[in-house]
């Protein structure tokens, strides 16, 4: 779950992206200030849009705001308050961690590609990557499933050339830290970095 508020560009108006969806496969249901976007088959939650979000919180966030445990509690509330059910499936965990890259194999259909496995610390991850300086025993940061990148970028799950890939493997460039170099190729941490950790 990621959450966004932006009110000079957008308005007044916290959005909140629960799952991927399509757009041509949601249904809208409005209560109050509050309305739900679910998927037309699954009826599952996709997003939810709260209007005049500073009226039942402050927010000094510009862009992605922090999902904390307190916050998800205002959000509910602020869902109650409107009559909207909706039971909110939020993740606590760092989404930028230390990983070990364990192997690196050539990927099947690719040429400039790599077929990862990863050890995040609480899971081990397959993913592809094009970066030329990946290797098997580096620590390396990992964007898992649901990051926001700096550029804007959720990672999802994905498929490249038909294998599949779950998360990425960052560069100091695409983590938009000060004097990344601008030549291709991951980010490798000193070995002392601790795998699952959080990246910040």
């Amino acid at each position: 779950m990621n959450i966004f508020y932006n009110k000079e560009g957008v308005g007044d108006v916290l959005l909140v992206q629960h799952t991927v969806t399509r757009p041509e496969e949601v249904t809208t249901a409005s209560y109050g200030d509050v309305t739900v976007i679910r998927n037309a088959e699954t009826g599952e939650v996709a997003a939810i849009n709260l209007f005049n979000a500073s009226s039942y919180f402050t927010i000094d966030t510009i862009g992605k705001v922090d999902v904390t445990e307190e916050f998800v509690a205002q959000l509910q509330s602020a869902f109650s308050k409107n009559g909207a059910v909706v039971e909110l499936d939020a993740d606590f965990t760092p989404k930028f961690v230390v990983g070990h890259v364990l192997t690196k194999e050539k990927h099947p259909n690719a040429d400039k590609l790599s077929v990862c496995t990863v050890d995040i610390g609480t899971e081990t991850v397959q993913i592809v990557c094009g970066a030329p300086n990946i290797e098997a025993g580096q620590k390396v940061v990992v964007a898992k499933i649901g990051a926001v990148m700096p550029s804007g970028m959720v990672i999802r799950d994905a498929e490249l050339r038909g294998v599949a890939s779950t998360g990425m493997i960052c560069s100091a460039k695409e983590l938009a830290l000060p004097d990344a170099p601008e030549e291709k190729g991951i980010l490798v941490l000193g070995s002392n970095a601790v795998v699952g950790e959080a990246f910040n």
